[in-house]
């Protein structure tokens, strides 16, 4: 009878084993990463998020600044208040980039301590395995089930049993532990993947910033340079440049019609688009302003038909798409710039160039330099009163002004 007994456990015994899982892990240890450093770096972190809050709320003060004074009667003073605050808003981007950066830093920092953590329990969770297995092998080399069939009590081996199946819930509880560990882990280098690829950006943007301020710095001295605190001298200015602003667009729209008219007629040209649309003329990079851009610093003058895309002094510019050159003016100090027409009905406009490489009626591929890029006050090509070094840049659809960003990749 007692031999049945002890074949019964041992049946239910091989089941309990058969689904103990291959992979197992003990329990949580509670000798984790310094909970305080991770307590302090949210501190940290939560001070940066207020910090940018009221830089947040300075920056909105400057930009109503500037949109009052532009709603006003332009005026030398005016200019100068709305150069003023952009230069101070410039400055508090910069501000506010640095917090970020730092931040961002903080972050990295915390995410690391928590990777370390999760690394920690799975090293603390494979040594408590290899304990439990050591108990279950012991020295003398026999296994689990042959020491439980060498019981000569029945107590004894029911306790075996019972203990067994304990290891068998607690290998179990392990398991569950192991993929909560894993998942977390994984979620967590994402998360500082994330955030590294987050502040290489914010290195950048700061750097994008910091050049927004010199110009800007340039611009404001370039006004009073050109001005010598004149207001008779800045009106002079302004007219100018409404002129020559003015000047430019008719030009345009006539040479649009013109020159569309003149190539219908020549069997030997014929306009195609590219299928693969527009590219960007300069290196993708900050727009400093849009099209009819509400925050445009001279938009009392003009409407801005145009983006301004940032591009140091002398950047090469590329045709965004193949087509026949309708313009190429160089204007000395003036305002220079180059006109392509397209098919499909639409041109591109080149403004501020401070090179030209084509000439009018010439045809150009798309991706082919057709000059260089200016902007920069007081320098060839630039224009009266302009913004700092960039690339403006227009799109037309049968000769009115559409939005380039609409258009570019």
């Amino acid at each position: 009878m007692r031999k049945i007994i002890k074949l019964i456990f041992l049946v239910l015994l091989l089941g309990i084993v058969v689904n103990v899982p291959i992979f197992v892990f003990g329990s949580e240890d509670n000798n984790s990463a310094d909970n305080t450093e991770i307590k302090e770096i949210n501190v940290e972190i939560k001070n940066r998020r207020d910090q940018m809050e009221d830089i947040e709320d300075k920056q909105e003060a400057y930009k109503q600044a500037i949109k009052q004074k532009q709603s006003e009667k332009a005026s030398l003073n005016n200019q100068m208040a709305i150069l003023e605050n952009r230069v101070a808003k410039a400055e508090l981007d910069i501000e506010s980039a640095a917090i970020d950066i730092d931040r961002t830093n903080l972050e990295i920092k915390k995410v690391n301590l928590e990777i370390e953590d999760k690394d920690k329990k799975i090293i603390q969770e494979k040594e408590h395995i290899e304990a439990i297995l050591r108990l279950m092998h012991k020295e003398d080399g026999k296994t689990a089930l042959e020491i439980i069939l060498l019981n000569d009590s029945l107590t004894d081996f029911i306790n075996q049993v019972k203990y067994l199946e304990d290891i068998n819930k607690e290998i179990g509880s392990g398991v569950d532990k192991l993929k909560q560990y894993k998942e977390e882990l994984e979620a967590e280098e994402a998360v500082l993947a994330g955030k590294k690829q987050d502040l290489e950006k914010l290195k950048k943007d700061l750097d994008d910033k910091k050049q927004a301020l010199v110009s800007e710095q340039e611009n404001k001295s370039f006004v009073l340079d050109q001005t010598r605190s004149s207001e008779k001298e800045y009106q002079r200015l302004l007219t100018l440049a409404k002129q020559e602003q003015e000047q430019a667009a008719a030009e345009i729209v006539s040479l649009e019609k013109t020159v569309r008219e003149k190539i219908a007629k020549m069997q030997d040209k014929k306009l195609e688009f590219n299928d693969a649309g527009l590219i960007w003329p300069v290196p993708k990079n900050i727009i400093t302003s849009y099209f009819h851009d509400p925050d445009y610093p001279f938009r009392y003058i003009f409407e801005h038909p145009a983006v301004d895309i940032r591009a140091g002094q002398g950047t090469a510019l590329r045709a965004a798409a193949s087509g026949y050159v309708a313009r190429a003016k160089d204007a000395g100090k003036g305002y220079s710039y180059i006109m392509i027409i397209h098919g499909d009905g639409l041109a591109t406009v080149y403004g501020h160039v401070s090179a030209i490489y084509v000439k009018e009626d010439e045809y150009v591929v798309q991706g082919q330099a057709i000059g260089r890029s200016g902007g920069l006050p007081g320098t060839p090509g630039a224009g009266r009163l302009t913004t700092g070094p960039h690339l403006h840049f227009e799109v037309r659809l049968n000769g009115i002004p559409v939005n380039p960003l609409e258009y570019l990749p």
